[in-house]
């Protein structure tokens, strides 16, 4: 069983969506993307006790928090002076009648679809079972669709979670339902929670994990591990009949109880026994409810015998604990959807890829989010899920194609070093080799230290920079962040025309100076004074003192030397973080300037800047601008 579709229409920050998501998932994105908000969608639409909660939906959970359609002015249809056609305007006076009435309530709605439904799943959703192609990513309006391989087509069940605002009753409701009954006009069949068991759905929120799962709330790990088994523990009256005896502080040493009784003596003064008389101190008020919130297993530290509650236990204990739990529950279901988000936390990175490696095994569907390298290094190309969300909140999915020049075996090896952190940003800055890898970044740094009125880091403007390796996979790399939606730019020595048409074709903005390398144009752009200066810091090695004597007298040439030896060892980025802003050459502080004018302007312009596919190429920076 996996969920293999959702659709997802005003909630929260998601107007409109809809995700194919393969057997197994990491989600990735810019923070707000929206990965929780499909975590959270799933749980709606299958998590068994995610609708005991009352109100199951709030202000929030609506897309900009609209729950009431806000009225609108029905505009003139027609063209000059004149009406549109009857049809049109008719239902466009009804469409702007519905609009305007403030109790009209929108509507949040989350379709799923689940495929590859067990036996026992099929005899039980029979009635509302379809038909998946898997390859066509669709349904099958037929009931039995013949002519067409059956390896691609499987049985599959669509679930609909409805949220809205209710004005009779003045707050919010939400309920689950067959699809299918949905679609055929009839009464809508709810999709129960009986229902939701049989299909297995687990959301591990992040703060919910320490909390809750040893616990024996509802919904807890340790709950869910219970029902699995079958296993009712008849404990709750006996608990509450041995903590009614227990009587706190009744030693009269302590004091408590002779106040307690000077109170009662006086109370007899005022009302008869029959309103009440004798106070004492209990435990508590408990109920069944309370002590399901409050019993907690504890847990021996360190290497003593002291135990602690499990919640008091360090993050990366805990968060493994929960592995432990998790293999329990997927052993007794054996059909389960497990749903996790950031399993990296507090983790080290062997055990991050054990959490990745055993909840894959253990579940028909694992989707994860996550900002670790070790975590996405473990799913496929196919398997990882770029979201981008446009500024009006509608959510796509982008695939993950590599360029021609680009083998797979090389993307997989330089995963961590190279590629991860693009992926991971909304801004990336492809620099042809190593040197400008290292080195721009700290010219950026060291601006925005000396004047941040005028400059910003690369950081601060959520610009990753990755090392294309060299100038002729520029354009590659760029493109292969392009159509995963993220603005690109390009960072480069002096191409030739038909070079620089090539990159300029795939990024935003080219910052090409006209040197035939990077040290060159900063030796010829920065004083002889900052030269000689960090020349005198320098322990020079040997090859270099016996060809210049005196390094610091000939500071230049002698840099030259050095700054070619040390290359990609921060020799370069080392001498301009050094640097004042007039030290650090022309050509710099504006391609400074420039990403800062790209990427931070005005709110208002920052929704309409072009990203991905609609972003057009600006002129390059040579040494003429």
């Amino acid at each position: 069983m996996r969920a293999c579709r959702i659709s997802i229409s005003h909630f929260r920050g998601i107007k409109a969506a809809t995700v194919l998501l393969p057997k197994h998932a990491v989600l990735i994105g810019d923070n707000n993307t929206g990965k929780t908000t499909i975590l959270e969608a799933l749980d709606l639409a299958l998590g068994p006790d995610r609708l005991n909660r009352f109100p199951p939906v709030d202000e929030h959970d609506f897309f900009q928090g609209q729950y009431l359609a806000k009225p609108q002015i029905a505009e003139n249809q027609g063209g000059d002076g004149q009406n549109g056609d009857a049809d049109h305007a008719e239902q466009g006076a009804a469409e702007s009648a519905d609009a305007a009435d403030p109790e009209v309530p929108r509507r949040i709605e989350i379709e799923v679809a689940i495929a590859d439904l067990s036996e026992d799943q099929k005899a039980r959703f029979g009635d509302y079972v379809e038909f998946w192609d898997s390859v066509a990513d669709q349904f099958y309006d037929e009931a039995k669709p013949e002519g067409v391989d059956p390896d691609h087509i499987t049985e599959a069940l669509r679930v609909t979670f409805h949220g809205w605002y209710d004005p009779d009753e003045d707050d919010f409701q939400g309920r689950t339902y067959f699809t299918r009954s949905l679609n055929e006009g009839g009464s809508p069949v709810e999709f129960r929670k009986k229902d939701k068991q049989v299909c297995g759905f687990l959301y591990l929120r992040s703060l919910r994990t320490g909390s809750r799962a040893l616990s024996l709330e509802r919904g807890s790990l340790l709950d869910i591990i219970l029902r699995l088994k079958e296993v009712r523990p008849q404990m709750w009256e006996d608990t509450i009949d041995k903590l009614a005896d227990f009587t706190v502080a009744a030693d009269p040493e302590l004091g408590i109880s002779g106040v307690l009784e000077s109170i009662n003596t006086a109370l007899k003064k005022y009302v008869p026994k029959e309103w009440g008389i004798e106070p004492h101190l209990k435990v508590s008020n408990l109920t069944r409810e309370h002590l399901r919130k409050v019993i907690t297993a504890f847990i021996a530290t360190g290497e003593g015998k002291h135990a602690a509650p499990f919640y008091r236990q360090g993050t990366g204990t805990i968060n493994m604990l929960v592995l432990a739990m998790l293999s329990q529950i997927a052993a007794d279901k054996q059909n389960v959807i497990f749903a996790m988000e950031e399993p990296e936390t507090a983790i080290p990175p062997y055990a991050q890829k054990r959490i990745v490696h055993e909840i894959r095994s253990l579940a028909s569907q694992a989707i994860f989010t996550s900002h670790s390298p070790y975590v996405l290094e473990e799913f496929a190309l196919d398997e990882t899920v770029v979201l981008g969300r446009n500024g009006i909140g509608e959510l796509s999915r982008r695939l993950i194609a590599l360029p021609d020049n680009l083998k797979l075996k090389v993307y997989r090896q330089d995963f961590r070093t190279r590629f991860c952190e693009g992926l991971l940003s909304r801004r990336v800055l492809i620099a042809e080799g190593e040197t400008e890898t290292t080195t721009f970044p700290v010219v950026c740094r060291r601006l925005a230290e000396l004047n941040p009125t005028e400059y910003k880091s690369l950081e601060a403007l959520g610009i990753c920079t990755l090392n294309a390796g060299s100038d002729t996979k520029i354009a590659g790399m760029a493109k292969l962040f392009r159509d995963l939606g993220k603005r690109t730019f390009a960072l480069c020595d002096n191409q030739d025309a038909a070079g620089q048409a090539l990159i300029e074709a795939e990024v935003e903005i080219l910052l090409m100076h006209d040197e035939k390398a990077i040290e060159k144009l900063v030796l010829s752009g920065t004083t002889e004074a900052a030269l000689q200066r960090f020349a005198g810091t320098l322990e020079w090695p040997q090859h270099i003192i016996q060809k210049y004597p005196d390094p610091v007298a000939q500071a230049c040439d002698a840099l030259a030397e050095y700054f070619g030896w040390a290359k990609g060892n921060w020799g370069l980025a080392d001498f301009l973080a050094q640097c004042s802003e007039v030290e650090i050459p022309e050509w710099l502080r504006q391609a400074c300037k420039k990403l800062m004018q790209a990427c931070d302007p005005a709110p208002a312009e920052e929704k309409v800047a072009p990203t991905g596919d609609d972003a057009q190429p600006e002129t390059a920076i040579d040494g003429a601008n």
